[in-house]
């Protein structure tokens, strides 16, 4: 994901962002292993450690920020590296992201590192009433003059012999191996860069330089590591894409959506970011990868819980025009299966699990958007097993959270008691409450909102991450996240038969996390006392819901079965964690960021402190 700041368009910022996965599958391998590093990430925060891990939903709210801000964007249909360069480029602006890809490619006005934004520090320009940030500018040209002019188009070949995303051969080890590399290329791994650079740096061009790779490595082998080399070099050159359509008239070519044949409402839906890239990883590679939160790694990952609603979504995609040649990739044996790469205890597994073949009367994707809203509403809730009767008191903007909810509750993996159902419930108050206090009209109604929202404030600050988190709470909230997810994926799908949720009002984590500790010592009547235009609004939530859950969720503590309680009583002691504060952001290049090294101020002195350490 990028952002692309333009002078041609008064200052309008724009941003291009990925869509789903590479079509030719090339980055697989690369995103399994993120997805184990996520794992280790979320298992790590879970029992205490440090770890940077994102929100499910984290997606969703920066597109709910961008359309709020107005701000211009197009998802790309899958890789977007190569489409924002050539828009850049085309622009003459730089590209803000935190993919240190950018070093590499050839951008006439620079690459700006995310990470090195100073955001509290609001200057002024002299002698103006205008404000800047200040930030840094990765420049190639400078980066190349520094290693003795080097022609930067050497720089794709330098970044495939170090291994991206896109290829890493074993039997680079050997070039590597037996290559004069300077600096003492046996050292660490920013050993490895800088002799590698200081090696390309003396051919002319990359023709002279990958030839010299080859004769290196054995003579039977030549042939095919320079098909493999020249291929994922192709991958930092010019886009054919062009981009600057869509900003102009609302859409754009890509030649490889094109060529598979899908519903032009699809194509539309995903350039404007109305579709999730879940959904174009489904249609074309019958293969999605569901992220791993923080949650307890002894249970079933939280996905499971949401299973179904997925099974559905595959059901409607499948009805394709074409499903047979979707792609290279898909499951040819099993036209009704789809893998899905989820998390087993602390690791990954990709499992097989079949979509519902549903009724002829809405099986024909292309013509999805053609069914009335009261069928589309209908094929939502069945799916979220709701009846439309439920969410007839419910305000227009909590139905869908309300209905997923309600099929929340009916799985018995989610193992919900009492208070989490309030904390939800009472979470989902925040954006009446501010609706409230904003609006004109008597004091009255204002006042009491305002002291109820600054208690809940306060409920947030005493839930930050010094407090313990319990962890058999947090995996039902994370399971009720999987669902908020999947019914919103499906409700886009659909067409959004029901209005879409503020994310940002609607969950808050800190907040529900520090109302299920507050509820051991305060009712929610009490609570609400307050303010009671809201408390009329929860208990109209709290009906809806309440025909969904099972019985022994309101019944008297202690009632439950004893076996199970004293079970429970110990994995709780056991999964209360104190959560970590720090995270290791020295090392935002390492990891998925390659090449950050390259934009480090001096090279020589970032490895003799490495060396240090």
């Amino acid at each position: 994901m990028a952002m692309l700041f333009s002078t041609d368009f008064a200052s309008i910022q724009t941003w291009s962002s990925d869509g789903g996965c590479d079509i030719s599958d090339k980055k697989l391998t690369t995103l399994k292993d993120r997805a184990r590093e996520k794992i280790q990430a979320a298992h790590s925060l879970s029992v205490g450690g440090g770890g940077n891990v994102c929100p499910l939903l984290i997606r969703e709210v920066f597109i709910q920020a961008l359309v709020k801000l107005q701000v211009c964007f197009v998802q790309c249909f899958s890789e977007a590296d190569r489409d924002i360069m050539t828009l850049a480029n085309h622009w003459n602006c730089p590209v803000l992201s935190s993919d240190s890809d950018f070093c590499i490619f050839d951008l006439k006005s620079g690459f700006c590192p995310l990470n090195t934004f100073q955001w509290r520090n609001l200057n002024t320009v002299k002698d103006t009433q205008s404000y800047y940030i200040p930030a840094k500018c990765f420049s190639i040209d400078a980066f190349c003059n520094h290693f003795s002019n080097m022609n930067k188009a050497l720089l794709p070949l330098f970044a495939v012999l170090c291994g991206n995303d896109h290829v890493n051969l074993p039997i680079m080890e050997t070039f590597l191996s037996k290559v004069h590399l300077p600096l003492g290329s046996k050292g660490r791994r920013h050993h490895r860069v800088m002799g590698l650079l200081n090696w390309i740096s003396n051919f002319d061009d990359p023709t002279e330089a990958l030839d010299n790779v080859l004769k290196y490595l054995p003579k039977k082998k030549r042939e095919n590591v320079k098909e493999v080399l020249c291929c994922a070099m192709e991958e930092y050159q010019q886009s054919s894409v062009k981009l600057q359509d869509f900003f102009q008239s609302g859409t754009y070519v890509c030649p490889e959506a094109l060529n598979l044949g899908l519903p032009e409402w699809v194509l539309v839906s995903l350039a404007k970011g109305q579709l999730s890239p879940f959904i174009s990883d489904a249609l074309v590679l019958r293969r999605t990868i569901l992220h791993t939160q923080v949650e307890n790694m002894q249970q079933p990952n939280a996905h499971r819980i949401s299973q179904p609603i997925r099974q559905i979504i595959y059901g409607l995609l499948l009805n394709s025009s074409h499903p047979e040649d979707i792609s290279q990739n898909a499951m040819p044996s099993q036209p009704l299966a789809f893998n899905e790469v989820e998390r087993i205890n602390k690791n990954i597994k990709t499992s097989i699990v079949y979509a519902v073949q549903l009724p002829k009367d809405h099986s024909d994707l292309s013509r999805l958007t053609e069914l009335s809203l009261a069928r589309r509403q209908t094929l939502l809730l069945e799916a979220l097993k709701v009846k439309q009767v439920v969410l007839e008191s419910i305000p227009t903007f909590l139905k869908l959270p309300i209905a997923v909810s309600c099929y929340w509750l009916q799985h018995t993996e989610a193992k919900a008691k009492l208070y989490h159902l309030q904390a939800l419930l009472l979470g989902m108050l925040m954006e009446p409450l501010h609706a409230i206090i904003n609006s004109p009209g008597k004091e009255d109604p204002r006042a009491g909102a305002k002291m109820l929202y600054e208690e809940f404030q306060k409920v947030k600050e005493s839930a930050r991450p010094s407090a313990r988190l319990d962890l058999d709470t947090a995996h039902i909230f994370c399971q009720w996240q999987c669902c908020l997810q999947m019914g919103m994926y499906l409700n886009q799908l659909l067409s959004t038969p029901l209005p879409e949720p503020d994310l940002t009002r609607l969950y808050s984590g800190s907040l529900v996390h520090g109302l299920c500790q507050s509820l051991a010592s305060t009712s929610v009547e009490s609570l609400l006392s307050m303010c009671p235009e809201v408390k009329q609004l929860y208990e109209h939530l709290f009906n809806a819901t309440r025909s969904y859950a099972p019985a022994e969720l309101f019944l008297p503590k202690g009632k439950s079965n004893s076996k199970k309680g004293g079970q429970k009583k110990k994995i709780t002691g056991r999964s209360k964690n104190r959560v970590g504060t720090t995270s290791d952001t020295r090392n935002w290049y390492e990891g998925s960021n390659r090449f950050g090294l390259l934009m480090t101020e001096n090279l020589e002195e970032h490895i003799e402190a490495s060396e240090l350490e």
